[in-house]
């Protein structure tokens, strides 16, 4: 018998025991190592122990008591148990009684005993041997992927920089074992990007960046465990790039929307000044509006300068030098005119033109006072410095060449002559005078006015009042019986030259060139034509800090903005904004100009801030439409146009101007129309077709009419033109008394009236009216009248309150209530007019005549055409006939006085005349006018 190969004898001997061959007693105990050492794998259940699990028995080969029956494991919550392969050579194994995790336990100890089989079959006197200790290592599977520690990671640098590490990544893996719970390995997923990773997950860029190419970038990192296992998820990485910290200002936007209408609008609501932390002592910061390219560097109204002068009150009186080309000022049609300017009219000169203004319009009157005034946009002249640039030149015609007075530019010094005839005193008096300003060659747009009150002159640029700093003496000019020459952009050399011509060339633009004479110009009146309609502003001042100061140039187009505390200096450029309060402004852009000045403590200035280049876009406006309205056909009596005050075409004209403008109503916008009130610069009526015959008629309008209105007109044989800035109201009543005579109406079968109306120059053009005035001839005698037959003619415009009125407003087919009500009651004053007429008849042939009716009663007595009204009655009945003609004289004389007193009423109003004229017709309504009856 063997055991392990050793023979069972050789094994008694050395145990020094008897080995009695078929002995009964079970005298020995089980042996085994004293420890072992074993290996599972995870989720496994057989470990490999080291060394192999076998227990030995000195009664061997003894039936049962030689033989091992069991092991036992002793050991707290061991998952483990030991099984007897071979009871007899006692080889045992042992494995996992349950699913073992490397990542809950690691490693396990317990103790192990080996059990013989005791001395029978029934297992009694069984033996253990002694404890040894079983030490069992769990071997880990890579069953677990990496998982990063956050789900986001972000990171910032400063771009120009390269960075051995922005930021770190890390991974970790839930498996027990170094092999696999370790992260050997990351990688950037994401392809393209200037990034690299290194195996510790530290992340650094591999070029510059730029803020200004890319001011973030977005990546995917991945992780690898020690088992090349990947992570399931990648994770992103933000990496925000700051640009170089930079003095200057932040968050302006590079355009501003500005809708007409809408007041002041802030420009930089968001902005504020980078300093870069360094100690601030002061900021200063220029905010300049640049709109060289509106008119005349800025948004004004763009009148004529006659209607400007109405406007500001100014004295009348003034010469336009530079007029629009036309029959009666020709002499600017060779002058070139810079067009696109929102109809400013403006004239540009370029050293080669010139006009000379004829005699009768030349001022002959120039005394002590007067005024000359001017827009200009000057600059220098390359290499011509030493040469004068005449505006304006007033010098002999012939023989001589003495200039009178003029205004010139030499080396952007303003000059003005003025070289006095002799008088008493022959002594030397003031002759130039000299101004040295910015403004003279600046290229920009400004207001000139030089005030004379002799020897005492004063020049206004822009409103702002300067002496001059030179005046140079001369002697009186000599008295001589030369005639002068007026010219503009040039002065006349008539004498002392071969052949006459202008000399001293003028190179600039010129606007508006005007003289009063007798008069000078208020400071009030020089404001008010220079003054800007757009400019900066500053919202809520009493929000500013005390520390704060600003100040405006006076046509608000510079604002400059001083502090010493930085929010200060923010909070006030928040406030800074733009505002336009023309009704209709010019479109387009309007350049921003911010500059910059930082000082610091014991320094000059400490900081460069970058100068801010922005627009301001105003929007187009809502474009008026103006209509007229009224009646298109004028009939009347032969009488009537042959009458001292003839007919007026245009008494039930109406003029209304409407926009279209959103509307919001009931939470949704829907676009509408909305009337509005605003100034006609002029009112043309035309005659269509052969001009006016002044032999036999006339269309005209009495100065009266005009009087306490800014309006002016003027006619001729093809119309009337009503001119001025004034209000529709005065448009409306001036047209209004517009009469139409024709003392030989029986060669007249109608003449035919177009009238039309303007704002802005032509900007904006009303509907083309047409009227035609026809003759009523008399009819043949009729016995009956049809009464019935008799309309009214004429119908007075209702004046409507301002309204709104929705676009999509759904009539219906049938007559409204309101117009079913309006004709019944028509019919029915038709009706008791017709039985009061029949019945003064009657009362006409008891009583003979009455008394005339006044011009007013006469017009509404009009309204029954009398053309088919021919009373037959005793032709013998005429007595006071000629009283009855003494009346209507007086009658005619009374009317034009109440019309005057009317027309020079600015504040009566509209409604006050419609409600006199009311009663006059109502009172003249049953008034026959029994002269006008043929007996």
């Amino acid at each position: 018998m063997h055991i392990l190969g050793v023979p069972f004898l050789l094994l008694c001997l050395i145990w020094g025991h008897s080995c009695a061959l078929g002995g009964k007693v079970n005298k020995h105990k089980p042996w085994i190592e004293t420890s072992y050492h074993g290996v599972i794998t995870e989720n496994m259940d057989m470990v490999l122990l080291d060394p192999p699990l076998v227990a030995l028995d000195k009664d061997a080969p003894v039936p049962y008591a030689g033989e091992i029956c069991a092991f036992k494991i002793y050991g707290q919550d061991a998952p483990f148990e030991a099984v007897v392969l071979n009871r007899t050579s006692g080889e045992g194994v042992l494995r996992a009684s349950s699913p073992v995790d490397c990542e809950s336990q690691k490693e396990y100890t317990f103790i192990i005993q080996a059990y013989d089989c005791g001395a029978g079959p029934s297992g009694a006197d069984w033996k253990k041997s002694h404890k040894a200790v079983v030490h069992i290592q769990v071997d880990d599977v890579n069953e677990f992927c990496p998982v990063f520690r956050e789900p986001l990671y972000k990171a910032s640098v400063t771009e120009g920089k390269i960075y051995d590490s922005i930021l770190q990544v890390e991974a970790w893996d839930q498996d027990c074992s170094p092999q696999y719970s370790q992260i050997c390995n990351y990688e950037i997923v994401t392809a393209g990007t200037p990034f690299a990773i290194d195996r510790n997950g530290n992340i650094r860029n591999t070029e510059r960046l730029s803020y200004d190419k890319q001011q973030s970038s977005k990546i995917m990192v991945t992780a690898f465990d020690c088992g090349q296992k990947r992570a399931k998820e990648d994770v992103a990485v933000h990496i925000d790039v700051k640009p170089v910290c930079k003095p200057g200002w932040q968050g302006w936007n590079k355009r501003v929307d500005y809708e007409p209408g809408t007041g002041s609008r802030q420009l930089f609501p968001k902005m504020h000044l980078e300093t870069c932390g360094g100690p601030l002592s002061g900021v200063k910061a220029m905010v300049e509006l640049q709109t060289n390219h509106i008119g005349k560097g800025c948004d004004r109204e763009t009148y004529s300068e006659n209607s400007l002068q109405k406007l500001c009150g100014a004295a009348s009186g003034s010469t336009d030098l530079l007029p629009a080309p036309s029959s009666s000022s020709n002499w600017t049609a060779p002058l070139l005119t810079d067009s696109g300017r929102d109809s400013d009219l403006i004239y540009r000169f370029d050293g080669h033109q010139a006009a000379n203004v004829p005699d009768h319009v030349v001022p002959q009157n120039l005394t002590d006072q007067f005024t000359i005034a001017t827009w200009m946009k000057h600059g220098p002249s390359p290499g011509l410095r030493a040469e004068k640039e005449t505006l304006l030149c007033n010098s002999d015609k012939t023989e001589m060449n003495r200039h009178h007075y003029s205004l010139y530019v030499h080396n952007c010094r303003l000059v003005f002559l003025l070289r006095r005839d002799f008088t008493q005193v022959d002594t030397f008096r003031p002759a130039e005078f000299h101004w040295k300003l910015e403004q003279i060659c600046d290229k920009e747009w400004h207001y000139y006015v030089i005030n004379v009150e002799f020897p005492a002159v004063t020049l206004f640029v822009d409103g702002v009042t300067y002496e001059p700093y030179l005046v140079t003496d001369d002697w009186p000019i000599h008295t001589a019986k030369i005639d002068t020459q007026l010219t503009v952009g040039a002065c006349w050399q008539g004498g002392e030259v071969g052949t006459p011509r202008f000399t001293q060339y003028f190179r600039g633009s010129l606007s508006g060139l005007t003289i009063r004479p007798g008069r000078i110009e208020t400071q009030k009146v020089i404001s008010c034509l220079q003054a800007c309609k757009e400019g900066l502003d500053i919202n809520s001042l009493e929000s500013l800090a005390k520390d704060i100061k600003f100040h405006f140039n006076p046509a608000q187009s510079v604002l400059v903005v001083e502090g010493e505390d930085l929010d200060s200096i923010n909070t006030a450029m928040t406030k800074v904004s733009y505002i336009n309060s023309r009704q209709f402004p010019t479109p387009g852009l309007r350049r921003l100009h911010i500059t910059t000045t930082v000082q610091c403590f014991g320094e000059d200035t400490c900081l460069s801030i970058p100068d801010i280049k922005s627009v301001v876009m105003v929007l187009p406006p809502s474009e008026p439409r103006i209509t007229i309205t009224g009646s298109n056909r004028l009939v009347r009596p032969a009488s009537d146009l042959r009458g001292p005050l003839g007919v007026a075409p245009f008494k039930e004209l109406h003029i209304t101007s409407t926009v279209m403008k959103a509307d919001s109503f009931g939470g949704s916008r829907r676009p509408g129309v909305m009337e509005v009130m605003h100034n006609l610069d002029y009112c043309d009526v035309l005659v269509i077709g052969e001009e006016l015959n002044p032999e036999r008629e006339s269309l005209e309008i009495h100065h009266s009419v005009l009087l306490g209105k800014h309006l002016d007109a003027t006619n001729s044989t093809s119309g009337i033109s009503i001119y001025g800035v004034d209000s529709m109201a005065h448009y409306e009543q001036a047209l209004r008394q517009v009469r139409y005579r024709n003392w030989r109406p029986a060669t007249l079968s109608e003449r035919r009236l177009r009238l039309t109306c303007s704002e802005l120059n032509g900007r904006y053009t009303s509907n083309e009216f047409n009227l035609e005035v026809s003759v009523l001839h008399h009819s043949a005698p009729v016995e009956h009248v049809n009464h019935m037959a008799v309309e009214p003619q004429y119908m007075r415009p209702v004046h409507h309150p301002l309204m709104i009125h929705t676009l999509n407003t759904h009539m219906s087919g049938a007559a409204p209530p309101a117009a079913t009500a309006v004709i019944v009651v028509c019919i029915a004053a038709l009706v008791v007019i017709v039985v009061i007429g029949v019945y003064r008849i009657h009362a006409t042939h008891q009583e003979g005549s009455r008394e005339d009716d006044d011009d007013e009663a006469k017009d509404t007595e009009e309204d029954w055409d009398n053309s088919a009204l021919n009373i037959t009655v005793n032709p013998m009945e005429n007595v006071g006939a000629q009283a009855c003609d003494e009346e209507v004289t007086e009658e005619v004389h009374e009317e034009e006085e109440e019309e005057e007193e009317q027309n020079s009423d600015e504040d009566g109003g509209e409604e006050k005349e419609r409600e006199e004229v009311k009663e006059r017709k109502q009172m003249g309504k049953l008034e026959w006018d029994s002269c006008s009856i043929t007996y």
